[in-house]
């Protein structure tokens, strides 16, 4: 009974050697040896690197373009000459890439007319999308469920005054602004923009200028597409076209003197000027008759 049996375990052993060891190694699969990358590496997501519907070709070109630094020409004709993949598989990959959301390829043209493609690579799709949804709720919640969030208005360019603002001359002002909208519907000015163009249009009547006149460099050769703001484009004409101040008129002269017709003086028989037949001016003055 009190024989000891030497064969006998110490304590059971569990049959996964993982759970006894876990840091041992595996019996089958990768085995990693990781070393800690502080220069030259790039960190590349395992939604990409693990893509369960990306070609194994479409995830190595992915993490390569992630890889390359800005400006690096990742066309089908660059990537065919540095891979030994040819031209047609490079594109197929290129295409899934840009299904799954981690390519973008626009055409652009260039100062020059000559048409580029922008590749934009994305290393997580939709974050630009989620990105939109959270400040949309920011906003949301900053201005409240009934509140309509708040538009910031860019104000319009200034316009030239008036010497003297007389309610007269501001009053013409508005009316041809508010009559703009009959010769081009796109003019269709708030009262506000009214109220900042006035003292333009009336800078322009104070410098002798019909408000017809003003009508028409207000209107003519606008461009044909839609004015995002009419107001603002109507504040640089008025600007930029102001007609000059009218010359000063000098004084008018004194009218002359009336010229009368030539009379016969009835006492001496001598040649005057007079408006009505009589005596000359010494003859007048010697009898002491008045002039």
């Amino acid at each position: 009974m009190d024989t000891r049996n030497p064969s006998a375990p110490s304590r059971a052993q569990a049959r996964n050697r993982g759970e006894n060891h876990p840091a041992g190694r595996p019996f089958a699969g990768v085995v990693h040896e990781h070393v800690r990358h502080t220069e030259n590496f790039t960190v590349i997501g395992n939604d990409l690197a693990q893509h369960r519907e990306l070609s194994l070709l479409a995830i190595g070109l992915g993490c390569y373009i992630q890889s390359v630094r800005p400006g690096t020409a990742v066309d089908i004709k660059t990537l065919a000459a540095r891979f030994p993949e040819g031209s047609t598989r490079i594109a197929a990959a290129l295409r899934e890439l840009e299904t799954h959301g981690y390519l973008r390829r626009t055409h652009e043209r260039t100062a020059t007319g000559r048409i580029v493609t922008r590749t934009v690579s994305c290393n997580k799709p939709g974050h630009r999308a989620a990105a939109r949804e959270t400040a949309a709720r920011r906003s949301a919640r900053r201005t409240g469920p009934d509140e309509p969030p708040a538009q910031r208005r860019k104000s319009l360019p200034a316009v030239p005054r008036p010497s003297f603002p007389a309610p007269d001359l501001l009053r013409t002002a508005v009316d041809v602004l508010a009559g703009l909208r009959r010769h081009d519907p796109r003019l269709l000015l708030s009262a506000t923009d009214a109220e900042h163009l006035a003292p333009g249009v009336a800078a322009w009547l104070e410098r002798d200028v019909a408000p017809s006149a003003v009508r028409r460099a207000l209107t003519e050769n606008l461009p044909d597409e839609p004015l995002i703001r009419p107001a603002a484009l109507l504040a640089h004409r008025l600007a930029a076209q102001l007609p000059p101040l009218p010359p000063v008129r000098p004084p008018a002269a004194p009218a002359p003197d009336p010229r009368h017709p030539l009379q016969t003086c009835d006492h001496c028989d001598r040649a005057f000027r007079a408006p009505d037949p009589g005596r000359c001016r010494d003859c007048r003055a010697e009898h002491g008759e008045a002039a």
